[in-house]
């Protein structure tokens, strides 16, 4: 089947709830993409922050199929090794003590919410259930997740949406302030605001966020779905502050492309929970949980993430020496970056990817580049000329 016929078979029987592009990958390699016609992208899309060491890199794929060779499944009825050995590389290399697996983003991001407010329903100020969120943030699908999220394009037709949520301007901390009540139990950030435009938050912001969290006795909630697991050029966005969160999530590139998802909680946070208040059926299963293990092994060997702050540093520069009148800001850590326009880039995407470079918006003015952390300088040359290209041909 080619491209026209895999999306009219897809038109067919899948529900509409993406504005799909017209082409059907069937194969991937390292930073590269082959589609249903056998054309060929450089794919700095990643399953958007997903494909962390590229596609189909062979460790991965040696872990995946020698764990489908001894267990799938058993549910957390039990104690499942590759889980257990997963959770304790978390908490050595976050600072923190206890881990709750799931399946995505967006369960992550659940859990940590009922975690906040359970814990302080056991400290028996049951009246604390609002949480403190942030304009143009994301934070998943779920009703929940939904309503954290400051943006509402994504809430219309939704209601009524679940209550105890309050909405503060990103990196300003006056703004949190004057939300906080009696009811305040959290405030939930992200390190670098994804969809909303790759915003990252200023060093004073969660630095002063921490400190409001301590005065107030409340909690602090990372979400680092996206800007966890080495993309911005530490293992978590936060280590490159001085701070750390009572609780913080992960997902996207913690599998290397196999569903997962994590939620974890400093000594104090984890005793919110206790058997029954909250599970997943799937979560930190045996495959996905090898495959997660030897993804850590991999960002934490030699200087791999030397190579990825220095690689990340030089497609900064490279994207620099673009000029054009339209580009009003590159901003972002590591690889995870964003091209502010003037105006929307629809249309820009759209050539980029007919030229074989796989792009993505952040917001319908920005430009999002997450390339997985194994691409070479060679391929960002590629990346950047082909922009480069595009940026003349965008009328």
């Amino acid at each position: 089947m080619n491209n026209n016929e895999i999306a009219q078979k897809g038109q067919e029987y899948i529900m509409n709830t993406y504005a799909r592009y017209s082409i059907a990958p069937v194969k991937g390699q390292g930073s590269y993409l082959w589609d249903a016609d056998g054309k060929q992208y450089l794919d700095f899309v990643g399953g958007i922050a997903v494909c962390l060491l590229g596609h189909s890199h062979p460790e991965l794929i040696q872990a995946l199929n020698q764990q489908s060779q001894e267990l799938w499944h058993v549910s957390n009825l039990y104690w499942i090794k590759p889980q257990v050995d997963l959770a304790e590389k978390l908490v050595q290399a976050s600072g923190l003590a206890k881990v709750f697996f799931c399946n995505s983003g967006a369960e992550a991001n659940e859990a940590g919410i009922k975690l906040a407010r359970k814990y302080f329903y056991r400290q028996g100020q049951a009246q604390r259930h609002d949480i403190i969120v942030f304009k143009e943030s994301f934070h998943g699908r779920t009703l929940a997740t939904l309503t954290a999220t400051g943006q509402s394009k994504y809430q219309e037709g939704f209601a009524p949406l679940p209550a105890g949520f309050k909405y503060a301007q990103f990196n300003q901390l006056d703004s949190v302030e004057a939300l906080l009540d009696s009811q305040t139990c959290a405030v939930m950030v992200e390190p670098i605001q994804g969809e909303g435009g790759i915003k990252p938050a200023y060093p004073s912001f969660l630095e002063g966020l921490r400190k409001l969290c301590d005065r107030e006795g409340i909690l602090l909630i990372f979400d680092e779905v996206q800007s966890g697991m080495g993309r911005t050029g530490s293992l978590l966005a936060y280590q490159q502050y001085d701070i750390q969160p009572d609780i913080f999530t992960l997902a996207k590139g913690l599998g290397g492309g196999f569903p997962i998802g994590a939620m974890v909680a400093n000594e104090k946070a984890a005793q919110g929970f206790a058997p029954g208040d909250h599970a997943s059926t799937f979560g930190g299963n045996p495959l996905a949980t090898a495959v997660a293990n030897k993804v850590l092994d991999i960002l934490g060997r030699g200087n791999f993430m030397q190579q990825v702050v220095e690689n990340a540093g030089y497609l900064k520069q490279e994207l620099e020496k673009i000029l054009d009148p339209r580009i009003i800001e590159i901003r972002g850590r590591g690889f995870m970056l964003g091209i502010e326009f003037n105006c929307e880039i629809k249309e820009l995407v759209d050539i980029c990817r007919q030229q074989g470079l796989l792009l993505l918006g952040a917001g319908p003015k920005v430009l999002r580049l997450v390339p997985p952390l194994t691409v070479s300088t060679d391929e960002i040359d590629q990346a950047t000329g082909t922009l480069q290209r595009a940026l003349e041909a965008w009328n």
